[in-house]
């Protein structure tokens, strides 16, 4: 109460944070008058004026309101775009590190050019982020005409760069590039061997478009590089047929709001009949148990035309937040396969993890981060918990004259269905715009093959229909028109009242051509007229068929009205059968129906329905944050590892002499098989024996052990070492200085790599079971760190044991007569230099790769000469 009250007398946190902003905008504008008196030639110079006052001590923010004075003038020059207050408050936000929620309409794209501009002139790089390579190749050509008219370089990270083209637009003052390219290149320039291949620099400076979309939503699945595993696919598709043999209910449960599936006993029973194994969840058997599980979420979880479509004989992910298609992208721990078995396409064969990291984590690397969207407020708390980032929102340039109706309820899905259509044709024939928003392919389909049958003329955007998605969204508030889109979230193109006459024109003449001009001309009068049309019918109509699992998305569809002031409505019509109300708030509400006696196609409003729903979306809401946060916490730990993994791998390819690094090594590796040899309370306790043959097996060193017995432990780790010096200065002379740094820098590389390969491969098993500690009473989380530390330790001291053993085992061919020898005669080998010279052929064997290697080394091939 007493926090209400002072909110009053006072104003809250966000309104003094906008007060303090606009001061700084009153400075802003004031410089006006004295910018737009400047030449062209006068503007462009300021930006060497800025970065000399840098390079004297002056910080960005004492040359902030010059700055966004600039850019606010050279937006008016080139793009005849002149930034409002409240989009300079939007540029201040951004600048300090915060995120800045800004309406649909309130121009984002053009707030971002001044914090952009005013951090670029550091000359560290400034990431602008995107949700889509069309946004970012769109706002790259489209804001960057401010950029380079001030003399900046411009560049865009879009899919299919060559590695030079990558570099060249890391290294402009800005570039553009969405959240999957940001991150892979980080991924791929910590697995490069060549220093000069890396594409990156230090990660400074990044602005998030649609920040929710992609430091909330996107952040449930990490970014992982895999190359080929074992095959496996065969039992995806015993396992898909096994699915449909086993019945629901019976053999085994559905808990769809854990998203999980349960075996039962009688299912167990089955499953080891059909399969013909004693007991299923036996040790040797717990892969068995992974694809089953597998199979059963693909068929109960996973829905065809709303969590996939199946496009050209590829099952193709449906993002649920954007109804884009995620081409390229899979379901991990084998999900995909079960899905491609599941519906009958080619199985692609298993991935290995070659390099992962999580969208929080590559995004917590940048020196100062910020974001925008329409939609963050309902999730400040993990913004603010995750990444320390506060959301300031921004008031709008003109009131909001929207209307939002409460909710309609119905008792069925078909009643629900009658009651959009007829609304539909109700609002089609007062001519007032309706944008339809549904929450998969299946319902937007159904709906439209409803409205084609009554002959209602209207546009259809879902992942199928994705080409045709700027154009349909441009045009979606004509007269008229009805459209109908799976979800709105970061389509990059406002819906004009109307229509939007330059996407007109360009659909038919080329931009800047003189009959471009004229068609523009003629479109812009023809829009004005429909926008009268469309104002006295009352504006854009938001119809939501249901309510999505997280409020942000119906704040999305909602925020597509009223645009700019505009008029507008929005009403979300709802059934008992919905998923979100079936889960977790159709009870209570069926209750009330019931008790009320209404008729069918009768709807209920009520706020009790209102508060319903937003507890069962804030159920649905705190789940998913409890997913990623789950993510987050066994990344972390992966986390500090891949850190110094990363930091160790650059200090390599950095250093042209790494034999100090390599002797280190050697006394670490050397040192330890001594003291674990070397125990007991006596010398008579000591295994000298077995220190001289590991010794051997590591270095084919002949270790002296005469009289060792009479010598102080630490002597003899000293003199082991020594002479392993000895041995490895001779092999320098052998092989030459350049040629020995060369091969410490490939083999460490190497080693370190797979090493790094295969620890985070024992990690993806070791998370995909250790929640089971839990049954015992544990932390799984606890447990992990545990666990994976004892890991990453065995995985450092491996690499040290491997590298300094290769480097000692290596051999150097001499490159005379022999080898040309061994070149032109690659089939035969000589047995004698007494006898007259046999020729016999070399009988060419497959080595399996879990067979003994035939080096002799007593390791697996995989893990020897076969890497």
């Amino acid at each position: 109460m007493l926090k209400k009250m002072l909110g009053r007398i006072i104003g809250t946190k966000n309104e003094r944070e906008i007060k303090r902003m606009l001061k700084k905008v009153e400075k802003i504008n004031e410089l006006e008058p004295q910018f737009q008196a400047l030449s062209d030639e006068q503007l462009k110079a300021k930006t060497v004026e800025f970065r000399e006052k840098l390079a004297n001590g002056e910080t960005l923010d004492d040359i902030l309101a010059e700055a966004f004075a600039v850019v606010r003038e050279a937006g008016k020059r080139v793009l005849g775009m002149r930034h409002y207050d409240v989009q300079m408050v939007g540029g201040i936000v951004l600048h300090e590190g915060k995120i800045a929620e800004m309406k649909t309409g309130e121009g984002k794209t053009l707030v971002a050019t001044l914090p952009v501009y005013l951090n670029a002139l550091t000359g560290k790089g400034v990431h602008l982020v995107t949700v889509n390579d069309y946004l970012a190749k769109r706002d790259k050509e489209w804001m960057g005409k401010i950029y380079e008219f001030l003399g900046l370089k411009v560049g865009v990270i879009l899919n299919g760069l060559e590695n030079d083209e990558r570099k060249e637009a890391y290294d402009s003052d800005i570039t553009y590039g969405t959240n999957n390219e940001f991150g892979f290149d980080y991924l791929r320039d910590n697995m490069t061997t060549d220093k000069g291949q890396k594409v990156q620099r230090e990660l400074n400076y990044a602005i998030v478009d649609e920040v929710d979309s992609i430091l909330i939503d996107e952040a449930r699945t990490p970014l992982i590089i895999s190359g080929a595993a074992e095959e496996t696919t065969k039992w995806y598709k015993i396992f898909a047929d096994i699915s449909i043999q086993v019945i629901k209910g019976t053999d085994y449960e559905v808990d769809e709001k854990a998203h999980s599936t349960l075996l039962t006993d009688v299912g167990i029973k089955k499953v080891e009949k059909i399969l013909k194994i004693d007991n299923l969840y036996s040790p040797e058997n717990v892969e068995l148990t992974h694809y089953l599980n597998q199979a059963l979420r693909a068929k109960e979880l996973f829905k065809r035309d709303k969590d996939y479509i199946v496009k050209d004989g590829e099952v193709v992910i449906v993002d649920e937040f954007t109804g884009r298609l995620m081409s390229g992208r899979r379901y991990s721990e084998g999900l995909h396969q079960a899905i491609e078995a599941k519906e009958g396409v080619d199985i692609a064969g298993e991935n290995q993890t070659l390099a992962t990291i999580t969208l929080q984590n590559y995004f917590r690397m940048y020196t100062k981060l910020s974001g925008m969207t329409g939609t963050a407020e309902t999730e400040a708390g993990e913004f603010m918990h995750i990444y320390k980032l506060p959301i300031i929102i921004m008031p709008t340039n003109k009131p909001i004259a929207r209307k939002d109706n409460p909710d309609l309820v119905f008792k069925t899905k078909r009643e629900k269905i009658d009651a959009i259509v007829n609304r539909i044709i109700e609002l089609y024939k007062k001519g007032q715009p309706t944008l339809v928003g549904t929450a998969s392919i299946d319902s937007s389909e159904e709906l439209s093959a409803v409205l084609k049958a009554k002959k209602i003329p209207h546009s259809v955007l879902n992942a199928k229909h994705h080409e045709k998605e700027a154009e349909i969204v441009a045009q979606a508030g004509r007269y008229g028109a009805v459209t109908i889109a799976t979800n709105m979230a970061g389509r990059g193109t406002d819906i004009v009242l109307g229509g939007n006459p330059e996407f007109m024109a360009k659909l038919e003449a080329e931009e800047g051509t003189e009959e471009y001009e004229k068609l523009l001309k003629k479109h812009e009068e023809h829009c004005s007229i429909e926008k009268e049309k469309v104002l006295a019918a009352g504006g854009l109509f938001i119809l939501g068929t249901e309510r999505h699992e997280s409020r942000r998305i119906d704040n999305q569809l909602r925020g597509r009205s009223g645009r700019q002031g505009d008029p507008g409505a929005t009403e979300f019509y709802l059934s008992l059968e919905d998923e979100l109300m079936r889960l977790f708030g159709s009870d209570k509400v069926r209750n009330v129906m019931e008790r009320l006696g209404l008729p069918e196609g009768e709807p209920i409003f009520h706020p009790m329905i209102t508060k319903a729903i937003e507890n069962a979306q804030k159920k649905v809401e705190a789940r998913n944050f409890s997913v990623r946060k789950q993510l987050l916490e066994y990344d972390d730990v992966m986390n500090q590892q891949r850190e110094i993994i990363y930091d160790q791998r650059n200090k390599i390819l950095e250093k042209d002499n790494l034999k100090s690094e390599v002797l280190n090594m050697l006394k670490s590796t050397s040192d330890f098989e001594a003291t674990i040899k070397l125990t007991g309370e006596t010398p008579e306790e000591w295994d000298v024996e077995g220190l001289k043959d590991r010794l051997y097996e590591l270095y084919e060193y002949d270790l002296n052990i005469e009289n060792i017995k009479e010598k102080d432990v630490e002597d003899i780790k000293n003199e082991i070492y020594s002479e392993l010096v000895d041995i490895y200065e001779s092999k320098e002379k052998e092989f030459t200085e350049e040629l020995m740094r060369r091969l410490e820098k490939y083999i460490m590389i190497e080693i370190l790599d797979g090493r790094w390969r295969e620890n985070l491969q024992v990690l993806d098993s070791l998370k995909e079971g250790i929640n089971l500690r839990a049954y015992g009473q544990k932390d799984p989380v606890v447990e992990y760190k545990i666990l994976s530390s004892e890991i990453y330790s065995d995985m450092i001291k491996t690499v040290k044991e491997e590298t300094t053993s290769y480097l000692f085992k290596i051999k150097v061919e001499k490159p005379d007569f022999i080898e040309r020898q061994r070149v032109e005669t690659p089939m035969y080998y000589n047995t004698s230099e007494d006898e007259e010279v046999k020729k016999k052929p070399i009988r060419k064997t497959k080595v399996g790769r879990n067979d003994p290697c035939p080096c002799g080394s007593g390791k697996k091939y995989k893990n020897c000469c076969g890497r």
